[in-house]
């Protein structure tokens, strides 16, 4: 077979490999900047079913963490702090727990009395819906469902946090 036709059909082959996964949707989706959040459905820690679609017409605060990643434990006061003083200011923030049980999680919120709402993602189905890669992963929702800002890594402090609040 002659060189050209040999590239020109791995070229051809190629395109409709790239046609193929576009059309099946195995594309990166639905978590960046400027995106509709993804909804989902997660039970808290009283095992009540909550939506993200639920809470439209809020601005929302998700971060994706777990009670082993010192990260997440370095900026959990900072998320309770905010919690307190920003719930009457209409801000929804949710915990999301990758992977642990109930218990586990509990057993730290009761230990280091915090009240910040807490759902439990055990089968990692939302952590990958919304391509979270390393904890803590923060994203700030709009009123609208729209994602406006994500942030990986802990939050320094309090301070630090509010910026993005506001």
């Amino acid at each position: 077979m002659n060189k050209i036709p040999k590239i020109m059909l791995v070229l051809v082959l190629a395109l409709a490999l790239a046609v193929v996964a576009l059309a099946s949707g195995c594309t990166e989706t639905g978590a960046a900047v400027g995106d509709r959040a993804p909804d989902f459905q997660l039970q808290d820690l009283e095992g009540n079913e909550i939506s993200l679609s639920s809470l439209r017409g809020s601005p929302i605060l998700l971060n994706f963490w777990a009670t082993w990643c010192p990260p997440c434990r370095l900026e959990m006061p900072f998320i309770q702090e905010v919690y307190q003083e920003w719930t009457d200011e209409g801000l929804v923030i949710l915990a999301i727990d990758i992977g642990e049980s109930a218990a586990t999680v509990r057993d730290f919120m009761q230990n280091n009395n915090y009240t910040i709402p807490v759902l439990l993602d055990s089968r990692r189905v939302v952590s990958q819906k919304y391509n979270v890669t390393a904890i803590p992963t923060t994203y700030f929702i709009d009123r609208n469902g729209v994602i406006q800002d994500r942030l990986i890594g802990a939050f320094p402090s309090k301070d630090s946090m509010v910026v993005y609040v506001e």
